[in-house]
C-alpha cells in the first residue's frame, strides 16, 4: 500500500512531464514549419519563445487537474491545490506577455521592412514599444489580483475595498499625481508624435539621441554616451529641440576669426574644393560670407549641409580643422594676431615692392 501510495504521485508528474516535453517539441515543430513556409513574417520564429511558458502552463493544468486522485501530498490537498493554482496564473500571463510580445515585435518587423519613411517608422516603434509596456502592465496586474483573490481572507477584505473605492481614489489620485502625469505624458507622446525612439533633441543644452521611452521616464543619450533620464512630462510641459521632427536634414555653421587681409575669394574655392571631398555633405547648400568684423579681425561663417546631425558635426570640424591648417600653410597672414610690430604685406604686395623697386 505504501509502495503505491509512493508510485501513484511519481508516476503522474513524470507523466505530466513527459507530456509537457512531448507537447512543446510538438509545438516547436509545428512553429518552425510554419516559419519556414512563411519567410516574409517573423511571427512564427518569434512565438517559439513561447515553448517554455506554454509548457509550465499545460504541467500545472494537467497536475491541478489530477493531484488529489494522483494523492500528491494527500495530507495538504488545499495547500497544494493553491500553489498549482498559482502558478498556473503566473505561467499563463508569463504566456500571454511572451505572446503579445511576439505579435508586436512581428507588426513593428513587417512594418520597418516595408516603409522607407525612417520617421514613421521611429513613430511606429514608439507607439509599439509603449502599447506593449501598458499590455504587459495589464496582465502582471491582473495576474496578480487573480492570485490574491484564490486566498480567501482577500475575498472578504474586497467587498470592504470596492466600497470604499471612491475615497481610495480620490486620496491615491492625489498621492500619485506626479505619476499618472507621467502616464499620461507618456501616452501623448506615444501617439502625439512629439518625440520617438531614435530622434535627435537638445534638453537642458545636452545635445543626445533618444534612446529609450516608457510610460514614466525617458532615456537620452548623449554623444559621449553618457546617458541623461527625465520624466517624460518634461517633454509635454516645457520646450526642447528636436532636430529630427520633420526630416533628419540639417544646415550647420561654421565660423573663423581672421585678419582684415584674409583672402575670401581663394577661400571660397578652397572651401567647394574641401565640401567635395567629404563623404558627409550631402550636397545641398554651401558657402562662405564675411558676417561681421571688429577693429582686430573679421568673422568669417561658412554654412553646410548635411542627412543628419551626427554627419553635420563631423562635417563641421572636417570643414574648420581643413581650412585652417590650409590658411596657416599657404596664407599665415590672414590668421587674426596682435600688432606689436609691422605686418608683413601679403604675397601680392611684396611682388609688386619688388617688381618697382
Amino acid at each position: 500500500m505504501e509502495t503505491e501510495n509512493f508510485l501513484r504521485p511519481v508516476t503522474v508528474i513524470g507523466g505530466v512531464l513527459v507530456a509537457a516535453l512531448i507537447a512543446g517539441w510538438l509545438l516547436d515543430l509545428l512553429l518552425r514549419r510554419a516559419d519556414a513556409r512563411h519567410p516574409e513574417t517573423p511571427l512564427w520564429e518569434l512565438l517559439r519563445r513561447c515553448r517554455l511558458p506554454f509548457q509550465v502552463v499545460l504541467c500545472a493544468s494537467l497536475l491541478r487537474g489530477s493531484y488529489r486522485r494522483a494523492g500528491i501530498l494527500p495530507d495538504h490537498p488545499v495547500g497544494v491545490g493553491r500553489f498549482l493554482t498559482l502558478v498556473l496564473i503566473a505561467s499563463a500571463a508569463w504566456l500571454a506577455v511572451r505572446i503579445a510580445t511576439a505579435a508586436v515585435d512581428s507588426a513593428y518587423a513587417r512594418y520597418a521592412a516595408a516603409t522607407e519613411d525612417e520617421a514613421r517608422v521611429r513613430r511606429v516603434r514608439t507607439q509599439v514599444t509603449l502599447i506593449h509596456r501598458v499590455v504587459t502592465a495589464v496582465v502582471v496586474v491582473v495576474a496578480v489580483a487573480a492570485m490574491l483573490l484564490t486566498f480567501p481572507p482577500m475575498r472578504a477584505v474586497g467587498a470592504s475595498v470596492l466600497a470604499s473605492a471612491g475615497v481610495l481614489g480620490i486620496v491615491a489620485g492625489i498621492a500619485a499625481q506626479s505619476s499618472l502625469s507621467n502616464l499620461f505624458a507618456g501616452l501623448q507622446i506615444a501617439f502625439g508624435d512629439t518625440v520617438r525612439i531614435g530622434d535627435t533633441v537638445v534638453v537642458d543644452k545636452e545635445w543626445g539621441r533618444v534612446e529609450e521611452i516608457t510610460l514614466t521616464f525617458l532615456t537620452v543619450r548623449t554623444w559621449d554616451e553618457r546617458r541623461i533620464t527625465m520624466p517624460v512630462s518634461y517633454f509635454t510641459s516645457k520646450p526642447y529641440e528636436n532636430w529630427s521632427r520633420g526630416g533628419a536634414q540639417m544646415t550647420g555653421t561654421v565660423f573663423w576669426h581672421l585678419d582684415h587681409s584674409a583672402p575670401l575669394d581663394l577661400m571660397r574655392e578652397r572651401f567647394g574644393q574641401i565640401l567635395a571631398e567629404l563623404p558627409e555633405w550631402d550636397g545641398r547648400g554651401g558657402g562662405l560670407a564675411v558676417t561681421d568684423t571688429t577693429p582686430h579681425t573679421v568673422q568669417v561663417r561658412g554654412v553646410v549641409t548635411a542627412k543628419d546631425a551626427d554627419d553635420l558635426w563631423t562635417l563641421r570640424c572636417a570643414v574648420r580643422e581643413q581650412l585652417i591648417t590650409w590658411l596657416s600653410a599657404h596664407h599665415p597672414y590672414a590668421l587674426p594676431r596682435i600688432a606689436t610690430s609691422p605686418a608683413p604685406p601679403p604675397p601680392d604686395a611684396s611682388e609688386g615692392l619688388r617688381t618697382e623697386g
